[in-house]
């Protein structure tokens, strides 16, 4: 694959593995294909899609021939499996009581006993919540938020640090696939480098030396630009590459040396994904911790913030704002998603069955070079694939083989850098799921 096929926030719709795999397919899914590809925009991501689903539950997702594959992306809203059973309950119950929305300055019981719990389970210094439909509109809620409480405008964020696809979320995220042809991007923006221990360009293994690197980039910018409204980035990215606690230290310290605010994106990593509930409390509180994707329990749009307490003194503007701030349904549905992941004691499980996953993982990585690095927290995991261990050069089409041939035996994820295996499972699977990833990625390897 060239590297111009891969974007960094997937793999690319438009290699030939796609398009064999879509040749296999039956004669009705073909059919359904070519609708969707009729009526729908297309774009690298999303549009033409690779298969079409007759359903998604637990950990599963089901293609219309049968075809059972357990999922390891699902957009990563799937913390507590998809279709899950008490939120489809608690949106039902609340349907049959006829309030399934509330209008603006009206509030309900639904929404505030979810506010409630949210704060109830949150690190201790986060006591605010303001909601709303999804994770880039709660991104842009936290820059208002920062640039009004500081009166500064200007923002440091991470290269390739997705955040979201409107303006400022796509202006902080700085992906060039959302970026490239759209103009001038919002000004007061500056992007650093987010950690990377095994890809780091200086070529050095001590942690510590690497994060003072990094930085450094933060301290060169802000001796040119003080006025900092904001820090924003994701806990754990992504990928994911996992910081040291010392690094969020030292940007916390930064940030309150300058009177700036420390965002937490954790619509991906959070809500147990990294065996914490909050993938912050690996680290410290920050000023706000944006939620979303898996907040809706898989099965509605909801994202939201949570800040101090200091910083609720904006009673004169609004930074939200939005027609579904308040909207009970959602609410239910979050409720009940919080509620799961405690009686099951999902993140526990994360972070047990993560453990015994990246231990698998690492064997396999002692029997096949190609694995450069494995890396992760609770279950979130990444694999890097490689052409030379040494020099580290990407293995982009060894990464789609892989990719393809893990489909074929009922296994789906998403390659991130076009050669990163993402494993981001339901937070519900048990030691047998987690022994199949391990077996049919070992079957893959071998084939190579």
């Amino acid at each position: 694959m060239n590297p111009e096929t891969y974007v960094q926030q997937g793999d690319s719709n438009a290699t030939a593995n796609h398009q064999n795999f879509r040749q296999e397919l039956s004669d009705e899914t073909k059919f359904w294909l070519a609708e969707d590809a009729k009526y729908f925009f297309h774009q690298a991501l999303s549009t033409p899609v690779m298969n079409a689903l007759s359903r998604t539950e637990g950990a599963y997702i089901y293609d219309l021939e049968g075809n059972k594959y357990l999922d390891l992306h699902g957009n990563s809203v799937h913390n507590i499996g998809f279709s899950n059973p008490h939120v489809m309950e608690a949106i039902k119950r609340q349907l049959g009581e006829n309030l399934a929305f509330t209008p603006r300055r009206y509030t309900n019981i639904p929404v505030v006993k979810f506010a409630q719990k949210l704060v109830e389970v949150a690190p201790k210094a986060l006591t605010r919540v303001l909601l709303c439909p999804g994770g880039t509109s709660a991104v842009e809620m936290a820059l208002i938020l920062a640039k009004q409480i500081t009166g500064k405008w200007k923002v440091i964020s991470f290269w390739d640090d997705y955040h979201g696809t409107t303006f400022q979320a796509a202006s902080v995220g700085a992906v060039e696939h959302f970026m490239t042809g759209n103009g001038p991007m919002v000004p007061g923006t500056f992007q650093v480098e987010f950690p990377n221990y095994y890809r780091n360009p200086w070529g050095l293994e001590d942690k510590e030396a690497i994060d003072e690197q990094y930085l450094r980039q933060i301290e060169v910018i802000l001796q040119r630009h003080p006025d900092l409204a904001a820090i924003i980035g994701t806990t754990v990215s992504s990928t994911p590459v996992v910081p040291t606690k010392y690094y969020w230290q030292r940007v916390w310290d930064i940030c309150k040396k300058h009177d700036a605010l420390l965002i937490f994106d954790e619509v991906v990593c959070g809500l147990g994904r990294t065996g914490k509930l909050f993938a912050c409390e690996h680290y410290l509180t920050p000023d706000v911790v944006i939620l979303g994707k898996s907040l809706g329990g898989g099965i509605v749009p909801l994202a939201g913030i949570l800040t101090r307490e200091e910083y609720n003194v904006l009673q004169h503007r609004s930074i939200g704002h939005f027609t579904h701030e308040k909207n009970p349904l959602t609410a239910s549905a979050g409720l009940a998603t919080l509620e799961y992941l405690e009686q099951h004691q999902l993140v526990e499980n994360s972070a047990q069955l993560g453990a015994y996953l990246l231990d698998k993982l690492l064997e396999l990585k002692g029997l096949y070079p190609i694995i450069g690095h494995v890396e992760g927290q609770g279950l979130h995991i990444a694999i890097d694939i490689v052409k030379d261990r040494n020099t580290k050069e990407r293995a982009f089409d060894k990464a789609n083989h892989i990719l393809f041939h893990a489909l074929r035996r009922g296994l789906s994820f998403k390659l991130i850098d076009g050669n990163v295996i993402t494993i981001q499972p339901s937070l519900i699977i048990n030691k047998d799921e987690a022994d199949f990833i391990v077996h049919i990625l070992h079957e893959a390897l071998a084939l190579l």
